[in-house]
């Protein structure tokens, strides 16, 4: 007889009323879920250490990155970030990409192939399939081969690499400790919020994107772990680099309603160019798929484009953060915008495609950067009354590219703004990613981070609902009035009466009481049926098993995990005035049969409310 219901506790340390524990002594009770406990507050603070690493980790990756730019395009020895652009190689810039390429491919095929990837789909393989455990030596090969791969030239931003290496070194200390799945899946996604928060210093957005693409969820015992890790990481941020924005923008008018109208347009527009983009990288990695050659050269056939855009647009190759600066500032526009844009997707998604490592978010940003801008222009020149701006179009275009392509919506708007520090832009973000999100719902099932992994079988999550389950309670639901045998009858007598087809006798299982009307058990159909057992027996004598209860003011959830940890297919229900007097029967068919409502309200269309009617009112 466990302790904690002697102490007149439930299995998870939540005291219910005193007087239920000499009740309870016999009876299995349904444990009461807490928000929050003492493993969360410790689950937090491993989160802060995790973010505090995936802070230094991103700043080392960045210097890396840096580092392995200035050897590979400047021939000097330097950590400082830079842009490969400026490289003066001529015509040999093309064969250092592919250099570095062909490196990562060795360390991909004899390191670990998990390093393939923008990481992002990867993570979510692990949080769905393999209960968030990455590989440990993923966490040290993933950043060096990123770095290589964008440091010779490769079109991805950083903050994929970092997002996947904070993300393992959550998994690997949670393989580390002893730590349940959900646990684990936790600290992965508190440690890839760090890692986009040290990037980007946008912690609000990357707790949401940590939601949208990794947890599944918003439970206070996994959102609070990832909220703290995304403050620490900024502070860790802060103290490397400072406060100022990610990109630089200059401030923006607020613009007027018909401006607004065009913006949501916009949005709309580069949603469906989302969609175009999404399937053009995936019909690339179907083109490598088929070639007859081992994958670990794919990344260098894709490097050949990456090296031949790099050499017509320089400003191709690399992180192109700069890019979105000088975008998102006015400082490029028109013809050069166009050329910019189209040569960064031509390379990107063809380097994507072969499976190299990097980001994906700088690439979109700066390819829905670009369509926007050209789209705000034209607007703007055309129709001048308007008030379009476009550098709030290009704002607008570079965060409904992400939002179309992973449906990511509020990650989208909140980390543009947090980027930005541009207030006045929040509006016509929330228009425009909206409509790029209902267009990309509409034309697209899966999106940039689901399709590989969907290929491969994986189900994931698309919607964020609140468990049904747990808006019901037991005693709305239970079969009443419970049908009881007493415990003392001769299983002859109960035979006949099933025989007989007595009132209730058709039920699977009957709660068993005792001559004072006190539940002492449960006894099956088949259990009073057995051949085996003499009619001599007493009812009494068919239970095996201490009785499992629920009670009526338990969700339906609590009552489904307590079947499911109890393995019975049945639960007689009690008050918790009288745990010991059945007032009902819960059976796997009345959770079924809860889910009606839900359909219900889900697909029944009626009219509440008639005009005529409300013209009297």
């Amino acid at each position: 007889m466990p302790s904690e219901i002697a102490s007149g506790q439930t299995t998870e340390g939540l005291p219910v009323a005193p007087s239920l524990g000499p009740a309870l002594l016999e009876a299995r009770v349904p444990p009461e879920r807490a928000l929050v406990d003492a493993r969360v507050v410790f689950i937090c603070a491993l989160s802060i250490v995790i973010a505090a690493a995936a802070g230094v980790v991103a700043q080392a990756l960045t210097r890396l990155i840096g580092f392995v730019t200035n050897l590979a395009f400047y021939g000097r020895v330097s950590s400082v970030f830079v842009s490969p652009a400026a490289n003066r190689l001529g015509p040999l810039v093309i064969l250092v990409p592919i250099a570095g390429a062909v490196v990562f491919g060795l360390m991909a095929r004899y390191g670990s192939a998990a390093i393939r990837g923008h990481g992002i789909p990867e993570a979510m393989e692990q949080v769905l399939l393999n209960k968030s455990r990455i590989p440990a030596r993923v966490t040290v090969l993933k950043p060096v081969s990123a770095a290589i791969s964008i440091g010779t030239g490769g079109p991805f931003g950083a903050e994929g690499p970092i997002i996947a290496t904070g993300g393992a070194l959550g998994s690997l200390l949670g393989q580390l400790l002893h730590t349940t799945a959900v646990e684990r899946k936790t600290l992965l996604a508190a440690g890839a919020a760090a890692g986009m928060t040290a990037t980007f210093g946008s912690p609000v957005s990357a707790v949401l994107l940590a939601v949208e693409l990794l947890l599944f969820e918003l439970r206070p015992r996994s959102l609070i772990p990832v909220a703290l890790a995304a403050a620490a990481a900024t502070a860790v941020r802060i103290a490397f680099v400072g406060i100022p924005p990610a990109f630089a923008m200059p401030n923006i008018a607020q613009p007027g309603e018909a401006a607004l109208a065009v913006y949501v347009v916009l949005g709309a527009a580069v949603g469906v160019a989302a969609v175009a983009v999404t399937k053009i990288v995936y019909a690339v990695e179907d083109a490598f798929d088929h070639l007859p050659i081992h994958w670990m050269w794919w990344p260098a056939i894709g490097a050949v484009a990456v090296g031949v855009c790099g050499y017509f647009a320089p400003h191709t190759l690399g992180v192109g953060y700069d890019n979105i600066d000088r975008i998102l500032s006015g400082d490029i526009a028109g013809e050069a915008l166009l050329f910019l844009g189209g040569l960064k997707f031509i390379s990107w998604s063809i380097s994507l495609g072969s499976g190299t490592s990097g980001g994906t978010l700088a690439p979109l940003f700066t390819i829905g950067g670009a369509l926007g801008g050209l789209l705000g222009e034209v607007v703007a020149r055309s129709f001048p009354h308007l008030g379009v701006d476009p550098r709030i179009a290009a704002l607008v275009g570079m965060a409904a590219m992400f939002a179309g392509a992973s449906r990511a919506l509020l990650a989208s708007v909140v980390f543009a703004f947090e980027t930005t520090r541009q207030p006045i832009g929040l509006l016509p973000l929330l228009g425009g990613c909206t409509a790029s999100f209902l267009l990309s719902c509409l034309m697209m099932r899966n999106t940039i981070m689901t399709e590989k992994i969907a290929r491969r079988g994986v189900r994931v999550p698309g919607e964020y609902a609140a468990d049904f389950l747990d808006q019901v309670t037991v005693g709305l639901c239970a079969s009443k009035p419970v049908v009881t045998l007493n415990a003392d009858d001769l299983l002859e007598a109960v035979r006949g009466w099933i025989a007989g087809h007595g009132q209730g006798s058709s039920h699977q299982g009957f709660p068993v009481v005792d001559a004072a009307g006190d539940l002492v058990g449960v006894v099956t159909r088949r259990d009073l049926l057995d051949p085996e057992r003499q009619g001599s027996a007493r009812v009494r004598e068919l239970i095996r098993r201490p009785v499992a209860v629920a009670f009526e003011d338990s969700s339906l959830r609590e009552a489904a995990d307590h079947m499911v940890q109890e393995e019975v297919g049945r639960l007689p229900v009690v008050s918790r005035a009288a745990p010991h007097k059945p007032i009902g029967m819960l059976t796997r068919s009345d959770l079924l049969a809860a889910h009606r409502r839900r359909l219900d309200e889900t697909h029944v269309a009626e009219q509440s409310l008639s005009w005529r009617t409300l013209t009297r009112e």
